[in-house]
């Protein structure tokens, strides 16, 4: 995901114990919090924006959207309280939402989220969707997630498509425990994770190869502002030009793809034309790119064919890549 799209994209989902505060950021002082949930509301709105209002409330309280307006004179127990006003200091401190709830939605799955992963995005549901059209319903497939992170990818996909073997890898066995641990608890068993730097200890071929990797460029300066700065340097940038990892992936796939097998990437909005050339230095074919909800150029991707089978098929132009319209 781009960094703007992943500074701008309000977060929503971890205790957050043991993160850092981010120095000379003011903080919320709670000792004007007052003590009924109407004028919680209105004090947390004039700490935060009103979409994390919303959500610190609610969840600090456990109580229904809009209740604070239908019984705003609940008078808050002493701990929703007190977990509120922590909640919104640390928000004032820039701390993601998702880090401090422990979760966040992810196509119409709640996952849970810690400091050791990547936080999921809506425009990276764009990827599950093009690899789910790419799975008929109820056929057999192999499919892998490379930096599967929390999984959330690997996991969307393996519910799906219930007869799909999923293998999800991640070079961080932090990220991993995070990943298993949301398998089971949305009754992902058809999804196994291993710990690998990208095909390092990956065996067999693939059906579909998938990945979100870091591609955000090593001095962009969004990777010092907004949620980014708490969240795994790792999962956000390759450092150089921020292509790294992409080449690794796609120059790799060849050999783990099955003859007509497809591999699917997640990219800045702005490395379109340099994921096509990827793509056609590593022999792929039927080039295809998939828009993101925001209509930005997010997915590349395309079939692999053995060089005999080529003989006979029409080529693109040496960049050519068809974009579909969002999933």
């Amino acid at each position: 995901m781009s960094a703007s799209e992943l500074s701008a994209t309000p977060a929503a989902a971890d205790s957050g114990a043991g993160l850092g505060r981010v120095p000379g950021a003011a903080a919320a002082d709670g000792a004007d919090c007052p003590a009924t949930l109407g004028e919680a509301w209105r004090w947390a709105r004039r700490k935060v924006d009103t979409v994390d209002a919303r959500v610190l409330l609610r969840e600090a309280c456990k109580c229904a959207d809009g209740r604070w307006v239908s019984h705003g004179e609940t008078v808050l127990e002493a701990g929703q309280r007190a977990r509120l006003v922590d909640w919104v200091a640390r928000r004032v401190a820039g701390e993601p939402v998702a880090y401090l709830l422990g979760w966040r939605e992810f196509h119409g799955h709640r996952f849970a989220v810690t400091p050791d992963v990547l936080i999921p995005r809506p425009d990276t549901e764009t990827l599950v969707d093009a690899a789910l059209a790419l799975l008929p319903d109820g056929k057999a497939a192999r499919v892998l997630d490379l930096g599967t992170g929390s999984g959330c990818v690997a996991i969307s996909i393996a519910l799906a498509r219930p007869r799909a073997e999923v293998v999800g890898v991640d070079a961080s066995s932090a990220a991993l425990r995070v990943a298993q641990s949301n398998a089971e608890a949305l009754g992902a068993s058809n999804v196994r994770f291993v710990v690998s730097d990208w095909y390092a200890a990956v065996e067999g071929r693939f059906d579909l190869i998938v990945s979100n990797p870091p591609y955000i460029a090593a001095a962009d300066p969004h990777l010092g502002e907004g949620d980014l700065r708490f969240e795994p340097g790792g999962a956000l940038s390759p450092g150089g030009d921020g292509l790294d990892a992409l080449r690794a992936i796609i120059a790799g796939a060849p050999e783990r793809l099955v003859p007509g097998g497809w591999l699917l990437v997640e990219h800045g909005w702005d490395q379109g034309a340099a994921v096509a050339g990827l793509l056609v230095e590593a022999g792929f074919e039927d080039r295809v790119g998939y828009r993101d909800l925001g209509g930005n150029h997010r997915v590349s991707g395309g079939k692999y064919f053995t060089s005999g089978s080529l003989a006979n098929r029409p080529r693109l132009f040496p960049h050519d890549i068809r974009i579909a319209r969002a999933l």
